[in-house]
């Protein structure tokens, strides 16, 4: 069986109905369904945060992995009612930041292209880029995730420059000093 309609056209008793028995439709998409509940206008906020907790009970670790496909949709979806200042929005995503890293020590990730980020997005609606799969580190990448405890590559190869400098002037540096002792 199908849906057959977007999940942003729901009232609160069809999505109870729909998640209950997900497994009973073919086009049933979690993540459609949590961005729904961001966008749906015949919800209240009551009605979007019970819908949420009902479906994160069927769904939460999928909801969990959301942090790294789509971290913009799991903050909207946990400040639901919530108002936030500018202190609490920023410790919301600081904890997001620490969630995604230890999911992907966890799961052994190497490599950071997911959702949102393996996608160019760079905000033009003209862009003949928008949408397109990108490789990680490529030109066209706009944004990725990055961690206080990252290597910066640049910064230990400008490292070992110096030092292969420092190396090749060190026998300069000795004669120079055994020259002026001579004196």
């Amino acid at each position: 069986m199908k849906i057959g309609k977007p999940f942003n056209t729901l009232s609160k008793s069809e999505y109870l109905h729909y998640i209950h028995n997900y497994k009973k439709y073919s086009d049933f998409n979690t993540l459609g369904l949590y961005r729904s509940l961001c966008e749906n206008e015949k919800l209240n906020t009551n009605d979007r945060i019970q819908i949420r907790d009902y479906a994160n009970r069927f769904f939460g670790k999928t909801f969990n992995f959301y942090q790294l496909k789509d971290p913009l949709t799991y903050f909207n979806l946990i400040t639901l009612g919530r108002e936030l200042t500018v202190a609490d929005e920023s410790k919301v995503w600081e904890d997001i930041k620490k969630n995604q890293q230890n999911i992907l020590s966890e799961k052994r990730i190497k490599h950071r292209n997911f959702g949102d980020y393996s996608k160019h997005n760079c905000g033009y609606d003209d862009c003949r880029y928008n949408g397109l799969m990108i490789k990680q580190g490529s030109a066209l990448t706009e944004k990725s995730i990055h961690f206080n405890s990252d290597k910066n590559n640049f910064e230990a190869k400008n490292k070992s420059e110096r030092i292969k400098k420092q190396r090749k002037n060190s026998s300069k540096i000795i004669k120079d000093e055994l020259d002026d002792l001579n004196f």
